[in-house]
């Protein structure tokens, strides 16, 4: 038999996330749009809640938890605070990165802090000229006597201006394609490191930006796994991201819904509550069926991860409906509050501006739908 219930410790954690995020981060999540902040305070309130290492070991600092647990980690603060979902998303896929493939003094330096929330490590892979193609990156790291001479430019990274270090992948083998990329442990500070913010339409918090790399000078030890193998590293980390990321749209989109129901029930119109319309109730239902498939959709992904089965067209499938199905209910929700939502006194409009971000994040709809056919049909019909 098919079970789809959540153990006891799972349960308490999610019901500890939902007090904590609808109390604790829900009355500020415009706060820190409006004022162009991170709050700091709270991704670190996230890490000694246990947030922030659920992928870390406890031998690092972190609690080793599975990917499911981390997946209701993803939906609960999301219901909260949009941004702050990146203590989940972005460590989750920094610290397997990182606990997988570095060397042990990499491991005790950076999995701690980045469990404690003392430090934020972002993952820079896009570039100018290679966002979908990320075998295309033109970022070179020249390995002469006991380092590696980083250049290039990276773009549309996350933490890009909050970030105390980067996961950067660069060109080692130049001639060899996605088989000539590593990958390196870059602290922000680092000479001949330049990291510039965007006025981006949503996520204003986690500022995403574009980080410059100068002839920057990194000792062999911040050489994550094998030369020439951090392709393949990051590739199967973007599967646990992706379905994290379903789940943290989920979440924002639950929210507004839950936000919705309490409104068009006390709100009335032609002496009767909005509620009782069905040109109001339908839409409602609507969006939560599709988000409830979503949801299950992920969770059943993140349990084949934590299984060691394959989960690569399930977690592309999460990432290309999961962002689209919840600023389709976003914008419902919207709708139905009426004129007051359309302001910034309601956290509505920045739900919708913070989850189309993620349309375009870890790949777009066309990218995902691209790797589905691959899993679906085979290599020899991918559509390039």
């Amino acid at each position: 038999m098919l079970n789809f219930t959540f153990t006891d410790e799972q349960e308490y954690f999610r019901e500890m996330l939902r007090e904590f995020s609808l109390n604790e981060l829900l009355p500020q999540y415009t706060k820190w749009d409006r004022e162009k902040t991170h709050p700091r305070h709270l991704w670190k309130k996230l890490g000694e809640l246990g947030v922030n290492g659920l992928r870390i070991p406890e031998e690092h600092g972190g609690s080793g938890a599975d990917c499911v647990t981390t997946g209701i980690a993803a939906e609960e603060v999301g219901r909260g605070d949009f941004n702050l979902t990146y203590a989940v998303m972005l460590n989750a896929l920094a610290s397997e990165i990182i606990t997988n493939h570095a060397t042990d003094q990499l491991k005790k330096t950076w999995l701690p802090q980045i469990a404690s929330g003392d430090k934020i490590v972002g993952v820079a892979i896009t570039e100018p000229a290679a966002g979908t193609d990320a075998a295309g990156i033109r970022s070179t790291a020249v390995h002469k006597g006991d380092r590696y001479i980083l250049n290039g430019e990276k773009s549309g990274i996350s933490a890009a201006t909050i970030g105390d270090a980067f996961i950067v992948f660069a060109k080692t083998d130049p001639n060899s394609g996605s088989k000539g990329i590593s990958a390196f442990v870059v602290p922000a500070d680092a000479p001949g490191v330049e990291c510039k913010g965007y006025e981006d339409m949503g996520n204003v918090p986690i500022g995403r930006g574009s980080i410059y790399l100068t002839d920057v000078e990194v000792p062999e030890e911040n050489l994550i796994g094998l030369e020439n193998n951090g392709f393949f590293q990051v590739m199967n980390g973007f599967d646990l991201s992706r379905l994290l990321i379903g789940l943290q749209c989920a979440g924002a989109a639950f929210q507004s819904i839950d936000e919705t129901i309490e409104h068009v029930k006390t709100r009335q119109a032609f002496e009767r509550p909005l509620a009782k319309f069905q040109g109001v109730s339908f839409p409602i239902v609507t969006h939560y069926t599709q988000l409830e498939l979503i949801k299950w959709q992920a969770y059943r992904g993140l349990w084949l991860r934590d299984n060691g089965k394959k989960h690569t067209k399930e977690a592309s499938s999460v990432k290309w409906l999961g962002p689209k199905y919840a600023q389709e209910a976003i914008h419902e929700c919207m709708l139905l509050n009426g004129h007051y939502a359309y302001t910034k006194e309601m956290p509505l409009e920045q739900r919708l501006r913070d989850v189309i971000g993620l349309e375009i994040g870890d790949g777009t709809a066309q990218a995902n739908q691209m790797v589905i056919t691959r899993e679906l049909i085979g290599k020899e019909f991918r559509p390039y």
